[in-house]
């Protein structure tokens, strides 16, 4: 074999290795039944050190089952999932000391207070008792529950429960955190403050993060994985969706001429009429979304080419596609434009 063809190999497997070394969490083909119902079906994924990803999905999609079996609640049926290089299965006293994980519905004991209820969770976590109580002070203070430190737990409104939640979930600092609803019941402003610490954490730390206020996502997320009926059905960066535009037209001319134009325009993928309330209609103007090849942007080409016509151009302007719009194309059957 050359030695060109060597190196080649030699440079592949140290960036396979380096790949495998990134990803704390990975997931391959994993499948969860129940009884005869499927909940996750074959479903691979990874999320690397430092990331943090949006698990995103509608009701009984399959991410809380998933989120369980990554957190060693549930078995899978079959497929295997790893966390921090753990096999969920074989070795979930390690997953979860490495694993942090904030349910939507956060389990606490009523008649405990805040910092007795820490302590009791760190001792269990083994958190060393010579920074135990430091540590609480820390996240007390980062998830702002200081001032409810002797409240007892069924005395809190469901927003410093979610807190306290956070604040058990961050208290052994583990390099991984699954978050299931994280900002549920909490107010704007108690929000944003979660979202900042989110954000903060994913400095240091890899997020799995389930929401369904996509806005969250595309506030503290690098990537989004979508999961639709028990099977991944988008995964992909941020970046890359944000750069996914259309341009929309709406002009007062003949629907079928306008159509024949732009099919004709060189760079145009697809024209597809849009509808307009029925006054606009009785006015003449018609609109259609149009896709080009790699998001290019046409509007002087295809402005230049109405003008000619003599038509008028009521809304020519390019349109980025939001992370709802993404969600919903994925997730209710409508096929993304080629």
């Amino acid at each position: 074999m050359p030695v060109a063809q060597i190196l080649n190999l030699s440079d592949l497997r140290r960036d396979i290795d380096e790949a495998l070394l990134m990803a704390m969490i990975r997931v391959k083909q994993l499948t969860k039944y129940f009884g005869s119902v499927l909940a996750v079906d074959r479903v691979s994924f990874s999320v690397d050190k430092g990331e943090v990803v949006g698990f995103l999905g509608p009701n009984g999609a399959g991410k809380t089952t998933t989120m369980r079996i990554l957190t060693t609640f549930i078995p899978a049926t079959s497929g295997t999932a790893e966390v921090a290089g753990f096999d969920v299965m074989k070795d979930s006293m390690n997953v979860r000391q490495n694993l942090g994980y904030l349910p939507e519905n956060v389990p606490l004991y009523p008649e405990m207070r805040v910092d007795e209820y820490l302590h009791f969770r760190a001792k269990i976590k083994g958190v060393d008792r010579r920074i135990r109580r430091r540590r609480i002070e820390h996240c007390m203070d980062r998830c702002r529950i200081l001032g409810v430190r002797r409240r007892r737990l069924e005395t809190l409104s469901r927003g410093f429960r979610q807190r306290v939640g956070l604040a058990e979930t961050m208290v052994h600092d583990p390099p991984i955190l699954i978050m299931d609803e994280p900002t549920a019941g909490l107010d704007p402003n108690q929000q944003q403050d979660t979202l900042g610490l989110i954000r903060e954490l994913g400095e240091q730390h890899t997020i799995l993060l389930s929401t369904h206020i996509l806005p969250e996502v595309e506030e503290v997320c690098q990537r989004v994985i979508v999961i639709n009926q028990g099977r991944i059905a988008l995964e992909d960066r941020l970046t890359n969706l944000q750069r996914d535009c259309v341009i929309a037209l709406e002009v007062r001319a003949p629907a079928e001429q306008v159509e024949n134009m732009l099919k004709g325009t060189d760079g145009v993928v697809r024209a597809t009429r849009q509808a307009l309330a029925p006054s606009e209609q009785a006015d003449g103007v018609v609109a259609f979304e149009i896709r080009t090849i790699d998001e290019r942007d046409l509007r002087e080409a295809i402005s230049q080419r109405i003008m000619k016509q003599g038509w008028t151009i009521r809304r020519l302007d390019l349109r980025r596609r939001t992370l709802r719009e993404h969600f919903m194309r994925v997730t209710m059957g409508v096929a993304r434009a080629q």
